[in-house]
């Protein structure tokens, strides 16, 4: 037999086409016949916990039950960082950015940082740890740092705090000790001060609605996500990131990845330490 179960037996190509149509739609991310094993695993266990042990049965469930969606995105999500990752963008923003965004503005002004997808939160606490260690203006600004992904497991975790050491492996000397809580075992938390620095949300990227509750930023980091989309879901995704930057705010995307071709509202721009987009003050 070929149809997806408990037991693990693969979708067949109907089922799969069908599937990987509907996970498409809902969040931008493609999967196809190259993915099958991953595929077909991942829905043997939604299968196996949810009781069904026919696909159609399943699959039925997966469209009428927001809260299987939302364990399905949590499963085929791809979570893989680690603290001061891509280092060179944090020096960009602390040197170039931040003072252009600033410049004019009075002292105590709001500053808004996103991070979409900001995975378990190693990324948006990054951005409250290097401000706090290089940039002198930090408090004198009203810096808000929002950290948002459609995985809400993993966002459970960020807003928990724990970290394995290889999160951690690539802070300088001394900042693990400085703010984070002594080991617990192999794991330490990021001390509470800077907990409370980042605040969370579920936010899908292509989805205009949820984008657009989380309001207007001066600064997005949306790094590694883009590579997993095609061109209809990026042109979405770029648009809704249009959206929610001020004019004249500034994308940063994974080295690998481009706006130019996707949307020419965006201007590349060269700096010293990093390539960045930059929303055009006019459309």
């Amino acid at each position: 037999m070929s149809r997806a179960d408990a037991t693990g037996r693969a979708l067949t190509e109907e089922e799969l086409e069908r599937f990987c149509e509907y996970l498409y739609r809902r969040t931008g991310m493609t999967f196809g016949e190259s993915k099958r094993y991953y595929i077909d695993r991942r829905v043997a266990e939604r299968m196996r916990t949810t009781g069904d042990v026919d696909f159609r049965d399943y699959f039925g469930r997966l469209r009428s039950e927001r809260g299987e969606l939302e364990q399905v995105i949590n499963a085929f999500t791809i979570n893989e960082t680690y603290f001061y990752r891509e280092a060179h963008q944090f020096a960009c923003m602390s040197r170039e950015l931040l003072p252009a965004l600033v410049r004019g503005r009075e002292g105590g002004s709001r500053v808004r940082i996103l991070c979409n997808p900001c995975a378990s939160g190693e990324e948006p606490y990054s951005v409250a740890l290097w401000l706090l260690e290089n940039w002198p203006l930090v408090d004198a600004y009203n810096i808000e740092i929002v950290g948002a992904d459609i995985d809400t497991a993993a966002l459970a975790r960020a807003r928990e705090g724990w970290y394995d050491p290889r999160s951690l492996s690539r802070l300088p000397a001394g900042l693990a000790d400085a703010y984070f809580e002594p080991a617990d075992g192999d794991r330490r938390r990021i001390i509470k001060d800077l907990r409370e620095s980042v605040s969370f949300a579920v936010a899908n990227l292509i989805e205009a609605a949820s984008m657009r509750a989380l309001g207007k930023f001066d600064m997005i980091y949306c790094r590694n996500v883009l590579i997993y989309f095609d061109d209809a879901a990026r042109r979405t995704a770029a648009e809704h990131l249009y959206d929610a930057l001020i004019p004249g705010g500034f994308l940063l995307l994974g080295h690998s990845e481009s706006m130019g071709p996707i949307d020419d509202r965006f201007e590349l721009r060269r700096f010293d330490d990093a390539v960045v987009c930059q929303r055009l003050t006019t459309s």
